[in-house]
């Protein structure tokens, strides 16, 4: 059996003080059939300078300017030369058997084209215990990805079909790009969960996009109407993302309400009407 051979891709905008870390998780991994490719996202801090410190050739850098994350990851894809696509967000970083085991899931598991692992919370460098909310799906899991987003993208490995199948990352959203795209990948694809916790992260911080952006749930809610125009879903989960997309809707419009916006409020309530499942 040939070796399975992987591309990870790095986004980063502006993280040196936490890209290095993420850098040698990969560069230390025991299994060293890889390529690694760091996309920066315009970065104005010491980004450059750091990955020129490093002296190896499975490393290529490409810097563009600042475009977002979702730009960035499909940079990366472009540039791949290898099956196995896996992404690593530059403030988290891998156990060092990641890629290792990884690659035995593979060759036991032919038929999956979608892996993701458990992962390891910390907040402030101390643990945090994960809610049962949070626990990893396996399987045909488009019900549990509707909710939340299920699969962290620091833990998968992904086939390249699959983008070939369900699209890459969607330019357009500014945030919960990965809910996006998980929505369209478990609608097609089941997913299979390595159960050891190979990806880390540490969280909390004001420069992430959770606390950044307010009000995520208006792009979970673009995400969800794009599901349904696409007429790609069957008559089952037609009808659960819509139930969904009325509940985030109708829960989205009393937060408008309560903060005196009325008409964003009517806005988000027309459009639970619209997709109810009693206009099919």
């Amino acid at each position: 059996m040939s070796p399975n051979l992987f591309s990870v891709i790095i986004p980063t905008y502006n993280r040196e003080e936490f890209l290095k870390k993420a850098v040698d998780s990969v560069l230390a991994q025991t299994y060293g059939g890889f390529e690694l490719i760091i996309i920066d996202d315009g970065s104005m801090d010491g980004t450059k300078n750091l990955i020129s410190s490093y002296n190896d050739k499975r490393i290529v850098y490409r810097y563009q300017d600042n475009k977002g994350v979702s730009r960035a990851r499909n940079h990366g894809l472009s540039l791949t030369q290898n099956e196995h696509i896996v992404f690593l967000d530059s403030d988290d970083w891998w156990d060092i058997n990641k890629l290792k085991v990884a690659d035995e899931y593979i060759n036991n598991f032919p038929d999956i084209k979608i892996f993701h692992t458990n992962e390891i919370w910390f907040s402030g460098g101390n643990l945090l215990s994960q809610k049962p909310k949070h626990k990893k799906p396996t399987g045909h899991v488009y019900k549990n990805a509707l909710p939340l987003c299920c699969i962290s993208i620091s833990t998968v490995v992904i086939h390249r079909s699959v983008f070939d199948e369900v699209g890459t990352f969607d330019e357009d959203l500014e945030a919960c790009e990965d809910y996006d795209f998980w929505l369209r990948a478990t609608n097609k694809f089941e997913v299979k969960l390595i159960e050891a916790p190979l990806t880390l992260k540490d969280g909390g911080r004001p420069d992430q996009l959770s606390f950044k952006i307010w009000g995520l749930d208006r792009f979970r809610i673009k995400a969800l109407q794009k599901m349904i125009d696409s007429g790609k879903l069957d008559p089952e989960n037609n009808i659960i993302t819509r139930n969904e997309l009325a509940k985030k809707c109708l829960i989205f419009a009393q937060g408008s309400e309560k903060h005196g916006k009325s008409e964003e409020g009517a806005y988000y309530r027309g459009l639970a009407a619209k997709y109810s499942v009693k206009n099919d």
